[in-house]
């Protein structure tokens, strides 16, 4: 996750400490501990996804779960949710995420986030935002939910053409909108696709109007259904952040701090840095400090990031459902992570590879083995890579740097 804001204004953000180990932590008020600066990001207990159920009102175009509005058999029961809470808790993952499907269907989502927050866990919430009401959005606020996040994926029609749904985006902007009633704080989620990236201006306009405090512009991973929808063109990707990087530092002249990131990217935070070398940017050499700590890629899927799936299948990622290294139902996620629990021990020590940058894009193919900013990428999303070639160690396709960018000396940085 790269912070558009952070790295190009320097103003504080609330997840500096988990991002670039920096600032304090956005813990939930129900926390019995304080939240605490990692030592390195390969040191950070993981964010995990969790998808609560595959069950969705909606039929998105992109989405990775293939969700239907059907209930789905074998998804975790009470019992095996209160067991994935606690283990959770007691492991000291960074953050809960709760996905679905649509977690809101989910029969026992309050009891969820009672127990989870009540632990100490930061939980967070992923949501069409349709099924929001009055009193689950007070609910919310009240439990000490931390962050939801509405998807959005343009304006009016082409967010309902994207949602499968007529209605769908009146009904997003009024989740938001009870949300901020009572609140309860909240953001948009976009993925990037071709059908969409058009609008851009369009969306910003949107969410400077509304006044929306946090927006998550994700690029898209080409998996469940997603793998029918255009990815963004190299030239459309540049556009892109340049617009994003644009509106970033009008809010920021504006005195607004407004929480501006992209997702599944990492390859943005070098643009952004080389953006700012050219142009002699006063804060290049801080962006490198950060982008340095963080990692990229190679502290994500598998290490930085983990799911669980409706069906209590651990896997790197929520969108790397093709890898599976255990299941909740027999064994502790705490121990597949910590891989003691096989067969995850070596699946997750082959992707992880080594704690040596070098040695690590030593086993890589295609661009990525010769750029000379692996060490701030960590070879992009390998989820992507992993989709498009076919195994652990190709490029990631979805890079848009050019071959003088890879290659562009950051010595007089240092």
């Amino acid at each position: 996750m790269i912070n558009i804001t952070k790295l190009w204004t320097g103003i504080a953000q609330p997840a500096d400490h988990i991002r670039y180990g920096l600032g304090h932590g956005d813990r939930s008020p129900h926390s019995s501990t304080a939240a605490c600066t990692p030592t390195s990001s390969r040191a950070r207990k993981p964010v995990v996804v969790w998808n609560i159920s595959r069950t969705c009102n909606l039929r998105c175009v992109h989405c990775y779960a293939d969700s239907h509005a059907e209930r789905y058999a074998g998804e975790l029961t009470w019992e095996q949710c209160c067991a994935v809470i606690d283990d959770l808790a007691d492991y000291g993952i960074t953050a809960l995420l709760l996905s679905g499907g649509e977690p809101l269907l989910h029969p026992h989502l309050p009891q969820i986030l009672e127990r989870a927050i009540s632990k100490g866990l930061k939980v967070t919430i992923s949501t069409n935002g349709t099924k929001i009401t009055p009193a689950l959005a007070a609910r919310f606020k009240e439990l000490g939910v931390a962050y939801v996040g509405i998807s959005l994926d343009g304006i009016g029609e082409v967010h309902d053409k994207f949602r499968g749904v007529p209605g769908a985006f009146e009904g997003a902007i009024r989740g938001f909108r009870l949300c901020e009633e009572v609140g309860q704080k909240t953001g948009l989620r976009l993925t990037l696709t071709r059908n969409n990236v058009q609008s851009m201006e369009e969306i910003l306009d949107f969410i400077e109007r509304e006044r929306i405090q946090r927006v998550c512009f994700y690029h898209l991973v080409p998996t469940g259904r997603g793998v029918d929808v255009a990815s963004l063109k190299p030239e459309e990707a540049r556009r892109a952040i340049d617009m994003l990087i644009a509106r970033a530092e009008a809010w920021h002249a504006a005195g607004e701090t407004r929480e501006l990131l992209t997702v599944t990217q990492p390859a943005d935070g070098v643009y952004l840095l080389l953006r700012q070398l050219r142009e002699g940017h006063p804060l290049a050499k801080e962006t490198l400090k950060l982008l340095t700590w963080n990692g990229g890629g190679a502290n994500s899927s598998g290490r930085g990031f983990a799911n669980i799936d409706t069906q209590g299948n651990i896997h790197p990622d929520q969108f790397w459902q093709g890898v599976t290294l255990g299941n909740v139902k027999t064994q502790k996620f705490s121990d597949v992570w910590e891989a003691v629990s096989e067969p995850s021990a070596d699946k997750l020590r082959e992707l992880r590879g080594s704690d040596d940058p070098a040695e690590r894009q030593k086993k890589l193919s295609g661009p990525c083995a010769t750029c000379k900013h692996f060490a701030l990428c960590g070879g992009g999303f390998r989820t992507r890579a992993a989709f498009q070639n076919g195994h652990w160690y190709g490029s990631d396709l979805g890079c848009y740097l050019t071959e003088e960018e890879r290659n562009t000396d950051l010595s007089a940085l240092l």
